[in-house]
């Protein structure tokens, strides 16, 4: 088996099937490294932020080796099908924008599940998606945070997303969330 179809079988195993979306971010993350002529990261040397919570997501986490747990995959649910790769060692980034139409769930609807991954596979890389190349400064590494403890459940929570509720500790789900009420009829 070659790398490529070696790697799309990992992407695979690791999501639970193979669909559209997986397809998508596997070809983003391959153009990622490939623009940024970079390889998996087996630390923190890349960084990329991924603009939706969808399939693509594991595909670019298995293909990129960024993960939320070392702080080098970042999600901004922008609900967009946009994954922004950085190389913390050339400090250059890609941001890839999946062009809406051939890569679409809903176009080609008479299509088998396996013929639109696989003309996703195969599109051209000018109509899969749009490059855009930068160089910018980019997200601080992960930081390991202290614990706190929960003055109201007990439990251990990061100080960096502590609260304070009635002058004590809170975990963000005990100090609940402030809202002001618009009373109808006031301007």
């Amino acid at each position: 088996m070659d790398k490529e179809n070696n790697d799309l079988e990992k992407c695979i195993k690791f999501h639970g099937h193979l669909c559209p979306g997986l397809a998508i971010g596997y070809r983003a993350a391959k153009i990622g490294l490939q623009e940024l002529a970079g390889k998996r990261s087996s630390d923190e040397e890349l960084v990329a932020i991924v603009e939706n919570d969808a399939c693509g997501v594991d595909a670019v986490m298995v293909i990129t080796g960024c993960t939320l747990g070392k702080g080098n995959l970042l999600l901004r649910d922008f609900g967009k099908r946009v994954y922004t790769f950085m190389s913390r060692q050339s400090g250059d980034g890609v941001r890839i924008y999946v062009k809406a139409g051939n890569t679409d769930a809903q176009s080609g609807a008479l299509q088998s599940m396996p013929d639109k991954v696989q003309q996703i596979l195969d599109l051209p890389q000018d109509e899969f998606c749009a490059i855009q190349h930068f160089s910018e400064e980019l997200p601080e590494p992960a930081r390991i945070f202290n614990s706190i403890t929960c003055a109201f459940c007990g439990e251990a929570a990061s100080e960096a997303r502590a609260r304070v509720k009635d002058g004590k500790f809170a975990c963000i789900p005990c100090a609940g969330q402030y809202q002001r009420h618009i009373i109808p009829g006031r301007d």
